[in-house]
């Protein structure tokens, strides 16, 4: 059997979650994975130890969540497409490695199953710890899968952002959706989009390796290559070597953070349903969009201009999408699973345009469309 064949499992599937993010993994060409185990991300560490030997590639248990992230880091340096699994509690041991990984623009992705504080119930509680859970100044890019087919597909294109911007990049998953079973469709080969990092187009003595332009990121020779290079967390000057001069820093962190900010419209995604000539504009992202469309299907039956905007990008957040629903409806209601954590950036981007009211909920259960449908009746009044 052709390597693709053992990597990518064309045709339709009834899978896992957590199995299908394994899947997307190989099919993007992940050839390294390292983990520690935690429920309820356990069944993607258990199916990569299965697949992965399969297509060549490295499984490593690791003694931590800290080591998992190290090794990424080092695998991803050494020309391996990275991919580790966590969940809430393990994401946090994870952090000083992700702020190396933003600092020193490695490429590697990383799996958050959240769940409730220790118990597997049903949250969205790490929303803002995805986005700001790394030291220094940076920029993060968080999809937001809402079902075992966008398991699949997202975690494809979170490695294609990494590869392409040399950025660690989250798929925000949840215990809802990663243990519960689905249709998965796989593509033939030829059908998925594949990007692989830039490399060096010059020898080892002509190589500048951070130099690049100000919205970019600069190609990345593998380990062993002949490119010495120095991967440091401290301010860096083009060649690698540690500069404290105030306008390198600057400049560094302006291209760093910019190579996100700058490519806002090939980062950010979104999905709409019946947003055209909505009055009550609803705005929701992973499992918590699924009830929310229903209850807007609900509502356009009994007669309410009810639409959604479903943010599977959710970092950056989808200002120019949100603002523009924010100048055509007369009332926004931002519908999580927490106390409205994310609800604050909608009210953030909204101001001025429209009132905002938060559909919110904190008790380790997703809303029910019943839930949101009375939310957006109670809104009319």
């Amino acid at each position: 059997m052709r390597d693709s064949q053992k990597r990518i499992l064309t045709g339709t599937h009834f899978m896992l979650g957590n199995h299908a993010v394994v899947e997307g993994a190989l099919a993007a060409g992940c050839n390294f994975f390292a983990g520690y185990p935690i429920t309820p991300a356990n069944e993607i560490s258990q199916h990569m130890g299965l697949r992965m030997p399969s297509v060549g590639g490295a499984f490593l248990q690791a003694e931590d969540e800290l080591c998992s992230i190290f090794a990424l880091s080092g695998a991803a340096l050494a020309g391996a497409k990275a991919m580790t699994a966590t969940a809430s509690a393990g994401y946090n041991y994870m952090q000083e490695g992700l702020g190396y990984a933003v600092a020193a623009e490695i490429p590697i992705v990383v799996v958050d199953v959240m769940r409730c504080r220790g118990e597997n119930y049903a949250t969205q509680s790490d929303v803002m710890q995805l986005r700001w859970g790394a030291s220094g100044d940076h920029e993060m890019i968080v999809l937001a899968p809402a079902s075992v087919q966008e398991l699949f597909d997202f975690t494809i294109r979170a490695f294609n952002l990494a590869e392409k911007y040399r950025t660690p990049v989250i798929v925000m998953s949840e215990t809802t959706i990663a243990l519960m079973r689905e249709k998965l469709v796989i593509p033939k080969p030829d059908e998925i989009e594949i990007v692989n990092r830039k490399k060096p187009g010059v020898p080892p003595d002509q190589f500048v390796p951070f130099r690049a332009e100000m919205n970019d990121a600069p190609p990345l020779p593998d380990f062993g290559e002949g490119y010495g290079i120095l991967h440091s967390l401290n301010p860096h000057d083009e060649m690698g070597w540690i500069a404290w001069d105030p306008e390198v820093f600057d400049t560094l962190y302006q291209r760093i953070t910019g190579k996100i900010t700058a490519n806002y419209d090939d980062i950010v995604r979104v999905d709409e349903y019946f947003l055209d000539d909505a009055e009550i504009a609803l705005d929701a992202y992973g499992s918590e969009s699924r009830p929310a469309r229903e209850a807007v299907t609900i509502a356009r039956k009994e007669g309410i201009k009810a639409g959604l905007l479903k943010l599977n990008t959710i970092w950056p957040v989808p200002e120019k999408q949100l603002a523009e629903i924010a100048r055509q409806a007369a009332r926004v209601l931002a519908v999580e699973m927490n106390i409205g954590k994310y609800s604050g950036e909608i009210e953030r981007v909204c101001c001025g345009c429209c009132p905002v009211s938060r559909i919110t909920k904190n008790s380790g259960q997703i809303h029910t469309s019943s839930e949101i449908y009375q939310a957006i009746r109670e809104s009319l009044n």
